[in-house]
């Protein structure tokens, strides 16, 4: 037996509840969450749950010709049918591959929807799909990802993003995330990088199952700093913290080139890569496995993953452009939500509140 996040006892036989939010309203994020809800055998042993204006999905439906029959129901319920949807109002009406200031606001209340069903019981894991950024910030709301907003909002110091994804599976989490190049160096500090390593090595034993994970860890500078003559964050922070972290235990190789840190021989055995900021790791992950990859956060007190690509404006909307495609990364991170909400169920709002001390 397990418990959702509000502390109530999940039987084992009882599926779990995964929320889909809709992401940017002209962008794909609703066409592929219909694609998704339009394949039972995707979703075969969960309640999907979509959330995001109940128009709008029954017009890209209509748009994609795609059955969308679900189950409305009222927050704070918990969905009992393999189907539902949680009705959030835009403020505009969307227009499919044109973004709109005015549905910001809306796109954060989704959000905010999926993460207080997370934190209340009503979903047992949350599933993002891509929303804009720019959009966002241009309404005046300061907005630098997924990530760093949940971690916000519920009180966590620090989380770290994992990117899964390829074959054999490639697992590169992200020491900084969504930070301009010049101020990562700035960023890379002893207490940040133990916490990233403490958090990643964590997570892949609880969610992963790996007993003591080998993990790779990438230099910041060009052949991880040249001994000095090509920077010196490797000498004074990236060395000390990972001999430290050595001495307690932790399986740590490091700190390595990160032009040559992700060739086969270098990465077989391992079980993940810490690289160091978002464009060192990320462009390998994603040659390796874009349009499937899975964005997993770790650290937070709910199950939260996301797909591995942006908003793909010129394809919103467009049956002809969509015909057959395969919304795999939206997905596989639906897969991996299920995965580990039966594995682990999720944390209680006790837990919330403890991390926002």
């Amino acid at each position: 037996m397990t418990r959702n996040a509000s502390g109530r006892p999940r039987q084992a036989s009882e599926p779990p509840v995964i929320a889909v939010s809709c992401g940017e309203p002209a962008g794909i994020g609703p066409d592929i969450g219909l694609m998704l809800a339009a394949q039972p055998a995707a979703r075969r042993g969960v309640r999907m749950v979509l959330v995001g204006d109940a128009a709008m999905l029954a017009r890209r439906a209509r748009r994609l010709r795609l059955a969308f029959d679900p189950v409305m129901i009222p927050a704070g319920t918990r969905p009992r049918s393999s189907l539902s949807l949680l009705h959030v109002p835009l403020a505009r009406r969307e227009r499919p591959g044109t973004l709109d200031r005015a549905n910001a606001g809306y796109v954060l209340a989704v959000l905010d929807a999926v993460l207080a069903g997370c934190v209340g019981g009503m979903f047992d894991a949350m599933v993002t799909a891509p929303v804009h950024k720019g959009v966002i910030n241009d309404a005046g709301m300061p907005f630098s990802g997924h990530t760093e907003y949940l971690a916000e909002k519920t009180g966590t110091a620090q989380v770290v993003m994992l990117l899964v994804g390829g074959k054999p599976i490639l697992r590169v989490a992200l020491a900084t995330t969504h930070l301009p190049l010049r101020a990562v160096a700035d960023a890379i500090v002893a207490p940040r990088l133990t916490r990233s390593i403490e958090i990643l090595a964590h997570d892949l034993r609880s969610k992963f199952g790996i007993a003591r994970p080998r993990i790779l860890v990438a230099g910041l500078n060009p052949h991880a700093g040249e001994s000095g003559h090509m920077g010196r964050e490797e000498i004074d922070v990236i060395i000390p913290v990972l001999k430290r972290m050595r001495r307690r235990g932790f399986l740590l190789e490091g700190p390595l080139p990160a032009d040559t840190l992700f060739t086969p021989g270098v990465l077989a055995g391992a079980d993940a890569v810490l690289a160091m900021y978002h464009d060192q790791g990320l462009p390998v992950l994603k040659f390796a496995s874009f349009g499937h990859g899975i964005n997993l956060t770790l650290g937070l007190p709910v199950i939260r993953t996301s797909v591995d690509h942006g908003t793909a404006l010129d394809l919103a909307g467009s049956l002809a452009k969509l015909r057959g495609a395969d919304p795999g990364s939206l997905a596989g991170a639906f897969r991996l939500a299920a995965d580990l909400a039966r594995r682990a169920g999720v944390a209680t709002p006790r837990a919330v509140s403890e991390r926002s001390r």
